[in-house]
């Protein structure tokens, strides 16, 4: 089976969470290419010099952005990069991942066009299958 997504971002600083999420998304196929950044400035680093210095939309498809994060967590991030306006994020799927159960983390997230949904951790091998499928379909 042919992966349904080319390059998926994982922003995450628990290493073994992360780790499981890669195995998951391996063993299902679900995406060709992972890039994984450890908080939120390592992956605004990261689009910041790749997305304004190419025309070339390497982008992925989806993000699984963590909040709390060091350095800068989730939130920050996700203002950061609002300020950006990368037109290769247009078509870009992000999902909020944490084990916040919080309703206002909930609430505010819905607030902020770049998010789609906000998944709560442990994250399912079936959720994490249904985010990448929708995502294709």
């Amino acid at each position: 089976m042919q992966s349904p997504i080319e390059l998926a971002c994982i922003i995450d600083d628990d290493d073994m969470y992360t780790n499981l999420i890669i195995k998951m998304i391996n063993k299902k196929k679900l995406s060709k290419d992972l890039l994984t950044f450890k908080n939120g400035k390592e992956a605004l680093d990261y689009f910041v010099q790749t997305l304004e210095k190419t025309a070339e939309n390497k982008a992925p498809q989806i993000i699984l952005l963590d909040l709390n994060m060091p350095v800068m967590d989730g939130w920050q991030f996700l203002n950061e990069l609002e300020q950006h306006n990368f037109p290769q994020l247009k078509n870009t799927t992000l999902y909020i991942v944490s084990s916040s159960i919080n309703p206002a983390d909930m609430e505010r997230s819905k607030t902020i066009n770049l998010v789609n949904d906000f998944l709560v951790k442990p994250v399912s091998s079936e959720e994490l299958s249904q985010a990448f499928l929708k995502k294709t379909a």
